[in-house]
Order: C-alpha cells, then structure tokens, then sequence
C-alpha cells in the first residue's frame, strides 16, 4: 500500500482518486469543494485538512486542477506542496495547463530534489471512472518509471512523450486535431442534410469510407446513429465545450510561441468562442453541431 495525496477533486480527478483508493492505495483527498471531499470518502479516500495534511506523509503527489496558475500555486506557494512533502516523494500532476508552466513547475519541483513529471490526460469523466485513462507524460525516464504503475491504476494507454512539458504538449495538440474534426464532422452532417440525406445513411456509409473519424464513429455530433453520444441527450456534457476551447487557447498560445502555423486551429477556436459568448459552453463540445446547424438557441426553450 502506498501513501498517495490526491489534490484536486473536480469531474475527472474524483474518479482517479476513487481508482487508486479501490486499488488498496491509502489516498488522501484535498479540494476546496467540502462536497468533494465528502464525495471521496464515500468512494474509499481519506479527507486531508489541508496541504501539510495531505502531503507530509505521502510517497506520491497527483494533483488535478484547473490551470497552470493554480498548479504553480499548489505545488509552489507558501502553504505549497514543495514546502511539506517528504524527501523523494513523487509528483505527478494530471492537469492540462500551459507547456510553459509546466516546465517551470517540474524544473522547481527538480530543484527541490523531488521527481516529477506532467501527466495531462484524455478519456473524459466516463474514462476516469472506469480507470480507462490515456497518461500523455513528461520527465525523466525515471520519473516515468515510478510514476507508471499509480497511472496504469487509473488508465487504460501511458505513454512517455520525452521531456518535461511534453505531455502537454501531446495533450495540446490532441485536442487541437479533435477540435478540429469534431468541426469537420459536423460540417458534413449538416451538408448532408441539408442536401436531403439523412444522417442514418450518411453515417452507414461516411462511417466505413475515407471520411471516417473518432468524432463520427465513437462520439457522433448528429442525432441518431450513435444512442450513446451526447447527441441524443441534449448535447450533456462529457467533454464540455468550455473544456475544448481551454485547450485549445493552450493550443494557440503555443502556437504562437512556436511560430507554427495552426490556420484550422485558429479557426476551430474561434467557432467555440462563439459558443461562450452565447453562454452555451456547458454543452458537451460536439453541441458544435447546433451553432453549425443555426440550433443552438433552441435549448433556451
């Protein structure tokens, strides 16, 4: 059994928490959402007061949040991971941040003498229930190494990306290519339909030709021929579109960093700014399908 603090009890992190605690791991749960908590330790974890409660006893660090700033704030900050945890603990955060920050924080955390590595994930809340993951990692081989057992608990696919960072940088450009499909997809569906074919037949035949994708064939945007995508419940989110416009700002930022052309990336994300400014990010992001197909007001009724 190993000591692990968990940080960081949002959609996707509570079910990596419960994952690790089903495994036998001793896991010490920390969020600012009291209900969080409370939800962790229903499901096998043990409530931490606060970061020295968490981390002065464990052997492993994962943390799960939100953006870079809040990473470099839990891991650096005055009340801070760095200042607690114990000699030779690992540090895994799962995060998807800014490349940047990432690199940053793990170059602190190498300082300090501790390993760490970036993690960022992909598989949505349904793959962080059913521990289903796919780990993009950067860091040391070394790093990787002890971190891989604690992510094969919480994941189906681990993959060493290289350096530190490079997780990120994966999970970036991941997302920027699914964005960027899931668009295309729905361009085709609405064409289709428009032009008197159903989206049943589209599907049948799009679905075993040159044009199949993940986003049709596994998370298909148009209702109908896929009853378990979001499509066919209003558009709830899985993966929200506030989530696929945050990575791909990350995307762009990076891009733009890089000198590296993203001309369908930059589109991509602007096609889900419009969905923010029309307070419809909530919605799963392939309720791309509605703001494509002149819908997207219709579930104000």
């Amino acid at each position: 059994m190993t000591h692990i603090a968990f940080i960081g009890l949002g959609n996707m992190g509570i079910g990596m928490a419960a994952n690790l605690a089903k495994a036998g791991h001793e896991v010490r749960a920390l969020d600012l959402s009291k209900d969080a908590v409370s939800r962790a330790v229903e499901l096998g974890c043990t409530a931490a007061k606060n970061a020295q409660d968490a981390v002065e006893t464990a052997d492993v660090v994962i943390t799960m949040l939100p953006a870079g700033a809040h990473v470099k704030l839990v891991y650096g900050g005055e009340d801070g991971v760095f200042r607690y945890a114990k000699a030779n603990s690992l540090m895994i955060d799962c995060s998807t941040i800014d490349v940047a920050s990432a690199r940053e924080v793990i170059a602190s955390a190498q300082h300090k003498g501790f390993e760490m590595i970036d993690a960022p994930v992909s598989g949505g809340v349904g793959g962080a229930q059913a521990g289903t993951l796919t780990f993009m990692c950067g860091g040391t081989q070394q790093a990787y190494g002890r971190a891989k057992p604690f992510l094969d608990i919480m994941g189906a696919n681990t993959f060493h990306a290289g350096d530190a960072g490079n997780g990120q940088a994966a999970k970036i450009c991941n997302n920027m290519l699914l964005g960027i499909h899931m668009i295309g997809t729905c361009e085709a569906f609405n064409l289709a339909e428009k032009l008197g074919l159903d989206a049943q037949t589209f599907y049948d035949i799009s679905s075993t030709a040159s044009g199949q994708n993940w986003s049709m064939t596994s998370y298909c945007p148009a209702p109908g021929p896929l009853p378990s995508s979001p499509a066919n419940h209003d558009y709830k989110a899985g993966f929200s579109a506030a989530m696929m416009l945050k990575d791909l700002r990350l995307a762009q930022e990076a891009a733009t960093s890089a000198r590296a052309a993203t001309p369908l990336g930059t589109q991509s994300e602007a096609m889900y700014s419009l969905m923010e400014a029309a307070g419809k990010d909530g919605l799963d992001f392939s309720g791309v399908m509605k703001l494509i197909n002149g819908s997207l007001h219709d579930l104000d009724n």
